[in-house]
Parts: C-alpha cells; sequence; structure tokens
C-alpha cells in the first residue's frame, strides 16, 4: 500500500532545499521559536569549548554552581535532537533540559554542537560525536586539559545521551569508540530518548500517525532523506541498525541488544 498524504513536509519544517549545493536555508521552528524558558536565575554555570574549530563544533558546560563538597560528579554527553538537520546545542528547549539534569542529577552535562545535514550528511555527526568522546578522554588524560573539568568530573562514570536523532547519534558514536583506548573515561551506559530511527518497511505506529500534527511521517522520510548519504534508503545502517552487514552482528556478540 502506497503511503497516502497531502502534507508538505518543507512547509512543516520550515525550510527550503538548495539543490544546486545541497544545502538548506532554515526558518525559525515555529515550536522551538515560541517555546518561553522556565529557567531563570538557576544555581548552574555554563562554559563553552571549541571541539574542531574547522568544523565549527563546539560543546557546552553544564555544572551545578554549589556541587557536594569534595565530591566528583558523573558526566553526561548529550547531543540534541532535529532529525540531523535542524536545531543547536544552543536551542533554549535544548539548553533548559541541560540545565534540569545538571541540577537536579545532578551531574556535570557537555552538550555537543554538532554538524548538521545536508551540509554535512552522515556520518559526519557520528565523527563530531566520537570527537567530542575522545575530546573528553583528553582531558582526563591531561592532554591540554581544563582544570575545571579535571576537579569536577569522575570519568569513570560518563554516559552518551541523546534524544530523537541525538539518541541514533549516541548510539552509533558509541560504537564506533568500542575499538578505542578511552581509558581513564569509562562509558557506563548510553540513555536514548525516543531515538530516531527508522527502516524501509513501515511500523505500525507509523501507518497510525502518518498525518500527525506534531511529527507527520512525511517529515521523518525528508529528514531521512536529507541526511542519509546520496543515493541511500531508510534501509541504510545509520536508520536501520537491524540490517544485515551492519552493527547486528557486533552488537549481538557484545550481548548489548538492550539499547535498542
Amino acid at each position: 500500500m502506497a503511503d497516502q498524504t497531502s502534507i508538505d513536509p518543507y512547509k512543516e519544517l520550515n525550510i527550503a532545499y538548495n539543490s544546486d549545493d545541497d544545502t538548506l536555508t532554515r526558518l525559525p521552528i515555529p515550536l522551538l521559536s515560541t517555546y518561553q524558558s522556565s529557567l531563570l536565575n538557576q544555581p548552574i554555570f555554563t562554559k563553552d569549548f571549541p571541539l574542531n574549530t574547522t568544523h565549527k563544533t563546539w560543546v557546552r558546560l553544564y555544572k551545578p554552581i554549589n556541587p557536594i563538597p569534595n565530591t566528583k560528579l558523573p558526566l553526561i554527553l548529550y547531543f540534541h535532537g532535529g532529525g540531523f538537520i535542524l536545531c543547536s546545542a544552543y536551542d533554549t528547549l535544548f539548553h533548559d533540559f541541560c540545565t534540569y539534569m545538571a541540577i537536579e542529577l545532578p551531574a556535570v552535562v557537555l552538550s555537543v554542537g554538532y554538524r548538521l545535514a545536508p551540509e554535512n550528511r552522515l556520518p559526519a555527526a557520528y565523527e563530531d560525536g566520537v570527537e567530542a568522546i575522545t575530546w573528553v578522554r583528553n582531558q582526563a588524560l591531561d592532554v591540554n586539559g581544563e582544570n575545571l573539568l579535571k576537579d569536577l568530573i569522575d570519568f569513570s562514570k560518563c554516559y552518551l545521551m541523546g534524544a530523537s536523532a541525538g539518541g541514533n547519534l549516541a548510539y552509533h558514536a558509541g560504537l564506533r569508540t568500542l575499538s578505542l583506548d578511552l581509558q581513564p573515561m569509562i562509558i557506563k551506559g548510553v540513555i536514548m530518548n525516543q531515538p530516531f530511527f527508522g527502516g524501509l518497511p513501515r511500523t505500525a505506529s507509523e501507518l497510525r500517525l502518518m498525518n500527525c500534527k506534531l511529527f507527520p511521517l512525511a517529515s521523518s522520510d525528508l529528514m531521512w532523506e536529507l541526511a542519509l548519504p546520496k543515493g541511500s534508503d531508510r534501509d541504510h545502517e545509520y536508520c536501520n541498525p537491524m540490517v544485515e552487514g551492519s552493527y547486528k552482528e557486533t552488537i549481538e556478540l557484545l550481548g548489548i541488544e538492550s539499547v535498542l
């Protein structure tokens, strides 16, 4: 059965595609532009650090102003959502969420400003995720380390976390570090909040929610079309990690099927 919808995903996502140079014109996102921060005068300290100046990537640190004395905190390396084509770690929605985590857990949070597609199609975002992980490892090793981080973080308690596309990124970046020596950094877990995965076969929920006003199926399909390598379909391993020949065999050997 062919998908039936009259929804224009470009209008829904407030974007225009420039086919001449494979770029997007991104207009303000209504959901984010109308979001009002409820976090004013919170006991939080933030600081931005460059990650890769060539790629213009960066990380933003969040830490409670008054952490528990003489106690180092776990680290959450956070990747924002946006279907790999939209949003930024600067957006108030993600900034506030990281602020809440740092205060309430408490924990040190590093939110990653990674490259977006289609200007930088996958696996660019995964490479940025790995670079952020190795940057943290280098802080622990004192390779051009930041005293602010070394004094705060328990590097044996690190977690990768992401929402939507960020959950997908946390998963793929985490798998790409399996062959790396991250000591003394230890990744204790991967936390995926509604991770953005898919595949060619439609699921029952995709068909049921095809015309969902919040996030219609056409928008999801367009995001994958713009994020995946050109010529790929939704059964590419970046979108569908359970296809044969992807990470499926590695996942099963490691016994970590539960992360999916």
